[in-house]
Formats: structure tokens, sequence, C-alpha cells
């Protein structure tokens, strides 16, 4: 059973990770490895199927990148920043380690965005820090394809505004 959870979990990182530069200081192992132990946390958990791992393993990493950034210790927000891309070839790993304010506000919008809409935010956490796809998401949330897509789209325009003010 580890064998099969912790390969769902390195593949959810590697996903992530493609395409990344070389010499990143936050690699797949070290994602997966945190993010395992913050499942093991949920020992009571009963795991409905394959897409409830995978939500909640994104959540975990969620909570890993943002403390990650915040770990970074950057420089103070200033006004010459750029704004985070939400679109679908968003890099949360490459936020995290190069823009790590941009994810803080990035966090502090989802939460906000989260008392908007809980699905829109956990669309947000299953697409943009899991690398889930639409189907993967659609499943993990026992939604439709097409309801993934269009709350998809709603959060990252919400947010895009968000970060923008």
């Amino acid at each position: 059973m580890f064998l099969l959870v912790y390969k769902e979990l390195h593949q959810l990182a590697a996903r992530k990770l493609r395409g990344e530069r070389d010499g990143h200081t936050l690699s797949t192992t070290a994602l997966v490895h945190e993010a395992w132990l913050e499942l093991n946390k949920f020992d009571r958990i009963q795991w409905q199927n394959r897409g409830h791992f995978l939500a909640v393993a994104a959540q975990a990493m969620r909570r890993i990148l943002i403390d990650y950034a915040v770990a970074r210790g950057r420089e103070k927000r200033g006004g010459g920043q750029t704004v985070v891309s939400l679109d679908d070839g968003g890099d949360a790993f490459a936020i995290a380690h190069e823009r790590s304010d941009e994810l803080v506000q990035l966090e502090e919008a989802l939460a906000r965005l989260q008392h908007v809409s809980d699905r829109q935010a956990r669309i947000v956490e299953c697409r943009f820090f899991g690398g889930m796809s639409i189907d993967e998401t659609a499943e993990a949330l026992s939604i439709s394809p097409a309801t993934v897509k269009r709350e998809w789209a709603i959060a990252r325009a919400w947010l895009n505004r968000e970060l923008q003010a």
C-alpha cells in the first residue's frame, strides 16, 4: 500500500517540477516526503478513493509550498512586482522558489476566495498547487469536468483581480 501511495504522490509532485530549471532547491522527493508526513497526520481519515487522496495531497502540497515561500524570506513586497499567472501552465514550485512574496499574496487571496466559494478554492488547490488535470480535479472533487473548467476560469479571474488590486 505504501509504495502505491508514494508513487501517486511522486507523480503529482513530478508533474509540477517538469521543465523546472536545474538546481531548484525544492526537489520532487523532498516535496513528496513533506506531503507524506502531512498525510500521515490524518491517521483516522477514511480514504474514499484515489481522487479523495489526491485532493488532500494537493492541500498538503499547498501548505508546504506556502511554508517554503515564507521561509525563503524574500524582500518585502514592492510596487514593481509582477502578477502571479494562474494559467493552466502556472508553476507553484517556480513561484515558491523565485517569487515567494507573490505566492504568499496568492495564498492570502486564495483564503479570501475560500470565503466566497470553497469549491473554487479547492479547484485552485488541485489545479495550481497539485498540478492536477481537469479530469483528475473533477474526480477528486466529485464534480463534472465542465464544472471544473467553468469554476477554474471564474476562480482565476477573481484571483487575478484580487492580486492586481
